[in-house]
């Protein structure tokens, strides 16, 4: 099945559009210079784009849980199909449409939420143009913004995000602004068996100032309600929200990322007040980016008292602080130094050193997700550890790439305060995807 499907994507891909296929599908467009199967009319005013992914990975992990559930080594296949069909109508109507199945083999423990979803329905939407700067989208579809500290679509991760609403979206040349409210489904990993919430947990605004050669101003505000919500501090229900700027400019020479997010709401009977800074800035050269980042994310004063500090990153990208990482974007400083070099125009190998500490005492670590994972007020020490990574991107084609990266976690006094006789973990994984 895997080879009919590789040699599928190979040939398609032989006749591929020349265009850079997106983070988010939905956002290509074609015309009649594309080829035949990125550009098919149907009739004088209905044309259809069609595409798809097949994506594999190995990886292998040592001491995943540096030695708390003593599942110690562990190797596992990941499997990512999808195709997708974009259908035009005049220069209004839009129909996208997208099934996803992705697939676990042999991790001992079972697949994560992150892993497996065996078949589902990943964006089925309608566009409308209400005129040229404005226009309304409804149903199931992908979400991404900024950096992804917040909102992200997960691409790392074998199974991508995916909500279910609607939004609204004004866009010209040097300002965007999107208005929506969603539904975050939960996903279960059969086939067609995720199931809606049935109530709005996700609303916001997220605006984009392009300010010309000098660089991009963002500004939000994000809701959540979690009826279940889980911390150190307990379960409740959580109704927050977060608003945020971003300042940032990428390209040649120096380029810089600054961001900080303010929360506030509810939990249970006691109130949120939660932050989070973070800095990166760095330089480009020829072939060479250096980088430094430094993130300051805030965690609960005081256990017990009912009331909240714990930063929520909501909808977190899951690679944001390296691939795979062992440590959430919650309670953390972290300084985060790397650096990229071409080695050659297909060719770029990056390494990164994170060094971790826990923002407070009082609270525990969490997992990228931003899920509870190890309770921390009966500690009083704040050194997580330092992940050391170095991971390789060789596209051999426009339509396929490969990628291998390896992480060593040298645990640190937090570790081996709470879990007796900790391990350091060891990541390596090698990833392989087709595009049309």
């Amino acid at each position: 099945m895997q080879l009919k499907l590789f040699v599928l994507f190979t040939l398609i891909t032989t006749g591929a559009s020349a265009q850079s296929f997106k983070l988010m599908r939905y956002d290509e467009h074609y015309d009649s210079t594309a080829d035949r199967i990125k550009f098919l009319p149907l009739s004088a005013r209905i044309n259809l784009s069609l595409g798809g992914e097949a994506r594999f990975e190995y990886a292998s992990f040592n001491n995943e849980d540096w030695g708390k559930a003593g599942i110690g080594h562990n190797n596992f296949l990941l499997q990512r199909y999808d195709l997708h069909a974009d259908l035009h109508i005049g220069n209004r109507v839009r129909v996208f449409s997208q099934l996803r199945s992705a697939l676990e083999s042999g991790r001992k423990s079972g697949p994560r939420p992150i892993d497996e979803d065996q078949l589902n329905v990943q964006n089925l939407f309608a566009d409308v143009a209400i005129s040229k700067s404005f226009t309304f989208r409804a149903g199931r579809q992908e979400i991404d913004y900024g950096s992804g500290r917040l909102i992200s679509v997960r691409e790392g991760p074998n199974a991508r995000l995916y909500f279910t609403g609607g939004k609204m979206m004004y866009t010209t040349s040097k300002f965007s602004v999107d208005g929506f409210v969603m539904m975050a489904d939960s996903t279960n990993t059969g086939v067609f068996d995720n199931k809606s919430t049935r109530q709005a947990n996700l609303w916001g605004i997220y605006s984009k100032v392009i300010i010309p050669n000098s660089g991009n101003l963002d500004f939000y505000y994000l809701g959540i309600r979690r009826d279940g919500a889980t911390f150190e501090e307990g379960s409740a229900k959580e109704i927050r929200h977060t608003l945020g700027t971003r300042i940032w400019k990428y390209g040649g020479g120096f380029i810089y990322n600054l961001e900080a997010a303010w929360q506030f709401g509810t939990f249970g009977n006691g109130n949120i007040r939660a932050w989070t800074g973070s800095i990166d800035v760095g330089y480009v050269f020829k072939k060479v980016t250096l980088n430094v980042r430094n993130d300051y994310i805030s965690g609960d004063k005081k256990a017990g008292d009912g009331n909240l500090q714990t930063f929520n990153p909501l909808y977190p990208k899951g690679g944001y602080f390296g691939f795979d990482p062992q440590v959430g974007p919650v309670n953390l400083i972290d300084i985060h130094p790397y650096g990229t070099i071409a080695l050659l125009s297909n060719l770029t190998l990056q390494a990164d050193v994170v060094f971790n500490w826990r923002y407070s005492v009082q609270d525990g670590i969490y997992r990228p997700s931003g899920t509870f994972n190890i309770a921390g007020a009966g500690s009083d020490k704040r050194y997580i550890g330092t992940a050391y990574l170095a991971s390789i991107v060789y596209n051999l084609s426009k339509y396929i790439s490969m990628n291998t990266g390896i992480q060593y976690f040298n645990t640190g006094s937090f570790v081996h305060d709470v879990i007796p006789d900790p391990k350091n973990g060891l990541f390596i994984n090698t990833r392989i995807g087709f595009k049309f």
